[in-house]
């Protein structure tokens, strides 16, 4: 007796999805000086419950269950990840230059320290709640780059920092435009 399989596939290609970012060049990574305190600052946008990492993982899990139905969106959201990625890349450099240590650790400025968790993680079910979900953290995370601009005195760290908001910024720009789809349909 033959037996029938049945497979089922994700016709969503990937293969020319790029970082979605400003068209503008990153500062050059570098600092004026090692500071454990700044490092320890960065540390929390590394890793923290407001981070790149938690952003990265949020969307790829988001791009993941979407992709099959909605191939568009999820190509954005793989695209805004990949961006993800690249500040996070950066920000390990920068942490490492001020004296830290990359260890997926979020320093406290009361000295505990925190390993970061997918518990950070906001996983709605449906796609406008995604929408929602990670325009919100991408607020969050502007907020805490911006207060954490208004803490380090070092203008070197502050000029990544600035660059990484220009494309938290038009990421939210992306997902809204992604949310005005999902209106009109």
């Amino acid at each position: 007796m033959e037996e029938k399989r049945s497979w089922l596939t994700n016709s969503c290609s990937f293969v020319n999805v790029k970082p979605l970012m400003i068209e503008w060049p990153y500062p050059p990574i570098q600092v004026q000086e090692k500071n454990q305190a700044y490092a320890n600052l960065l540390s929390n946008d590394y890793c923290g419950s407001v981070s790149e990492l938690s952003a990265i993982t949020q969307y790829i899990n988001n791009e993941n269950r979407i992709s099959s139905e909605k191939c568009s969106m999820a190509k954005t959201i793989l695209g805004i990840a990949m961006a993800e990625m690249m500040h996070l890349q950066k920000l390990g450099e920068l942490i490492y230059l001020l004296g830290g240590n990359v260890d997926y650790t979020a320093k406290m400025q009361n000295g505990c320290s925190q390993m970061w968790t997918p518990k950070y993680l906001t996983i709605p079910e449906n796609p406008r709640d995604m929408l929602i979900a990670d325009i919100e953290a991408e607020k969050d995370a502007i907020r805490q780059y911006k207060m954490h601009i208004g803490m380090i005195c070092d203008s070197a760290v502050n000029a990544v920092l600035a660059r990484i908001i220009k494309d938290e910024e038009y990421h939210i720009i992306l997902l809204q435009a992604l949310m005005d789809e999902l209106v009109e349909c």
